[in-house]
């Protein structure tokens, strides 16, 4: 028996809609016909979405045309990127691989097919890429992940110092857009407040001289208010009264930290306050960094305050969780691939 015409979605769609008509009150021979499918057809919908998945879409299984050894081959001339096989970006689409798989090997793939190819063959999935500065020197970040970080852990726990992550952000009243399920065709709204508002943070990840415990301080600043030098400060005085004792504060280049004059005449007043800046470009040293996609693109996707004073409210909220979350900030400095002591 051949295939009805028509996407697996909307085949989907189809038996849903007469599920639904049947389940209203109209006759199974009645809906069958205006679906153009038999009486029997329509009772198996019937006993089907009786199950939570009993009518959803099957795509149908399609042998691939690739044999072992191209699909390797193909793999390899993925890797090498869009842009090395004559596209304008390194953006691969299913329309282009497919274009590519019938350049290079005459085989004609519909572009959905595609898709299911590269997730159970090749085991690929859709990817949002991170965007990573050219000015970065790669051979200085290795060597500030391999000698000077290593060397950093060691002089701060001889000297009994906590080791501290330090980084600043803003959280925008306009919410950060993250993709969520809903029915097809109906696309959710957030209805939100077009306008710049936000709240700025001062925070840092700690960790203990001897246990190496993990810990969370954080400061939100006025509304509308960019953190500056005399911020910063205050946050190191408060983070030193809270540790109560040496620390080691390690962050990046920013005209706020070790440039400002008024941070280092700060820190020539408190020796037992040492500042360590982090090779440039390479924001995914700082620990602290997991906090800001931990809480924008996580905990805080999609919020619509009303007002900055309940975005503030939420970010006491989950900060405080975060704070008694020992284990998560674990994983922060973990996926920083930093060398702590267990």
């Amino acid at each position: 028996m051949s295939r009805p015409i028509g996407s697996a979605s909307a085949l989907e769609l189809r038996r849903r809609q007469a599920v639904f008509a049947v389940q209203k009150g109209d006759e199974v021979k009645d809906v069958a016909r205006i679906m153009g499918v038999t009486p029997r057809s329509l009772n198996r919908w019937l006993q089907n979405a009786k199950s939570p998945d009993g009518l959803a879409a099957k795509a149908p299984a399609h042998p691939t045309r690739l044999s072992a050894t191209q699909q390797q081959e193909l793999e390899q001339l993925l890797l090498q990127g869009a842009q090395a096989h004559g596209w304008p970006n390194q953006l691969w689409t299913t329309q282009r691989i497919a274009d590519l798989i019938r350049r290079h090997f005459g085989v004609s793939l519909h572009h959905d097919h595609v898709g299911r190819f590269l997730r159970q063959r090749l085991q690929w999935t859709p990817q949002k890429p991170r965007r990573q500065a050219r000015e970065r020197k790669e051979d200085d970040i290795a060597a500030w992940k391999r000698e000077t970080f290593p060397a950093l852990l060691e002089a701060t726990i001889e000297r009994e110092a906590h080791l501290v992550f330090l980084d600043e952000s803003g959280f925008m009243l306009t919410p950060t857009v993250r993709r969520t399920w809903a029915p097809q065709g109906a696309t959710p709204l957030l209805k939100c407040w077009d306008r710049r508002d936000r709240v700025s943070c001062i925070s840092c990840i700690t960790m203990s001289p001897r246990r190496a415990r993990t810990n969370f301080y954080f400061r939100l600043l006025p509304d509308n208010k960019n953190a500056k030098a005399a911020d910063m400060v205050a946050f190191l005085r408060e983070l030193k009264r809270e540790l109560g004792g040496a620390f080691t504060v390690v962050w990046d280049g920013s005209n706020i930290h070790s440039r400002s004059r008024l941070v280092k005449a700060y820190l020539e007043k408190h020796p037992e306050i040492q500042a360590v800046t982090l090779p440039g470009y390479a924001p995914e040293l700082n620990p602290d960094e997991g906090v800001w996609g931990w809480s924008k693109y996580g905990r805080l996707a999609n919020l619509v305050a009303a007002n900055t004073e309940e975005l503030r409210e939420r970010l006491q909220q989950e900060f405080a969780t975060l704070k008694s979350d020992r284990g998560l900030l674990q994983s922060f400095i973990q996926e920083a691939d930093l060398i702590c002591p267990a």
